[in-house]
């Protein structure tokens, strides 16, 4: 089988992998920034942002909206302005807001992992909604450190990534926004699932730290590929020109965090498919 190869390296550590325009956009959470990818290997930086965790991701009418997450903020891109705030999340919960999705009406759906990043791993964590008209309301709770989410392309579902709890989750997404519970999309026991990417057949991928692997699962749990790693993997993409891309960011864990090391960031890419 073919090995991942290094497309982008020197990273503080690379999340939020998003393909958007022909190319690969993520964000660093050392470095504050969100930058692209190009086809030729050139990095542009596109947009500082707070504080972290960052995330972002595109509005229907093209601009984005990005996470800035210990501010408990969200940043709209306006025109002429940079990034502006438009919706502040720390009524709902004080604790950092990690990812972010948006549905195709223009709603917006953010979670936040409920506790202190240093406190005792709780099932605190919750998924607001911001709606077009600016107005924020909690539409889920419960969940044990929610991390990649992904809104199916038909707007009916939310699929949420719970690291600490090793699956999957799944909400049907009502006309006004609002969250139904619909169970566990996928049982991935004995990982911690963080970015998730859907693969284009219907099936998701799903970045891990703690195995340092990408791995893409079926609904209900089965495991279609696994793509091993050398670093832990944080988020990833599935990109290029047919979908057959899969990008991965990694990055040695939990030497990221440390300022003073070395940027071991990457940005990894595989065809598979």
């Amino acid at each position: 089988m073919a090995e991942a190869t290094t497309l982008a390296s020197g990273l503080g550590m690379g999340e939020s992998a998003r393909w958007h325009g022909n190319e690969l956009w993520f964000a660093d959470w050392i470095a504050g920034t969100i930058s692209a990818l190009d086809a030729d290997g050139n990095v542009r930086r596109v947009s500082s942002v707070p504080s972290f965790p960052i995330s972002f991701d595109w509005l229907p009418d093209g601009r984005m909206a990005v996470v800035s997450g210990a501010e408990g903020s969200v940043l709209l891109e306006v025109p002429h302005a940079g990034l502006v705030p438009v919706a502040d999340l720390r009524g709902i919960s004080e604790f950092p807001w990690n990812e972010i999705a948006v549905h195709p009406s223009g709603n917006i759906y953010v979670n936040g992992i409920g506790y202190d990043y240093s406190g005792d791993m709780q099932d605190s964590g919750v998924i607001a909604l911001i709606r077009q008209d600016g107005s924020t309301q909690k539409v889920a709770d419960g969940l044990a450190f929610p991390n990649g989410m992904l809104v199916s392309g038909d707007g009916a579902t939310l699929v949420v990534a719970e690291s600490n709890a090793g699956r999957l989750t799944s909400f049907r997404i009502r006309d006004d926004g609002g969250l139904e519970p619909e169970g566990v999309w996928a049982s991935v026991e004995g990982s911690a699932p963080d970015g998730i990417c859907w693969d284009g057949s219907g099936g998701i991928w799903f970045a891990e730290v703690p195995g340092e692997r990408c791995v893409r699962v079926r609904q209900g749990g089965e495991v279609l590929q696994t793509v091993q790693l050398e670093h832990g993997c944080f988020s990833c993409a599935a990109g290029g020109d047919d979908g057959g891309l899969l990008f991965m960011m990694t990055a040695q864990w939990p030497e990221a965090m440390d300022p003073a090391a070395d940027n071991t960031g990457r940005v990894m890419g595989l065809r598979v498919k």
